[in-house]
């Protein structure tokens, strides 16, 4: 996954569980693509301290995931969705391989959750 989309999966999932402040840095960086310059200079503080607190965040919200797995589990169930989708578009599969093709991704989605 391409780290920008990752780090926006991993605040989505995790980011309400960081300080306000994190929250505003790690925003400006990573949605709304402040230079470390800008928000230094908007919060007072140094450079080196907006890379430091992003890189903090960074393992905070990875820490998060590798203990609850949220985005992977939700990535699965995306992945199975799409493919039920992809399946009920199929006009070559009988009604009944239908049936239990989406019945098996109905499994792995209810395992999912």
């Amino acid at each position: 996954m391409e780290k920008i989309v990752e780090q926006g999966f991993l605040y989505d999932f995790y980011g309400e569980l960081l300080t306000e402040h994190q929250k505003k840095i790690y925003e400006d960086v990573v949605y709304n693509d402040y230079s470390l310059t800008e928000i230094a200079k908007e919060n007072g503080i140094s450079r080196q301290g907006v890379h430091d607190l992003v890189r903090r965040c960074n393992h905070i919200l990875l820490e998060y995931e590798n203990k609850l797995h949220l985005v992977e589990r939700f990535m699965r169930v995306k992945e199975n969705v799409s493919q039920m989708e992809k399946l009920s578009e199929n006009m070559e599969i009988t009604r009944e391989e239908l049936a239990e093709k989406v019945r098996l991704l109905s499994r792995q989605i209810l395992e999912e959750l």
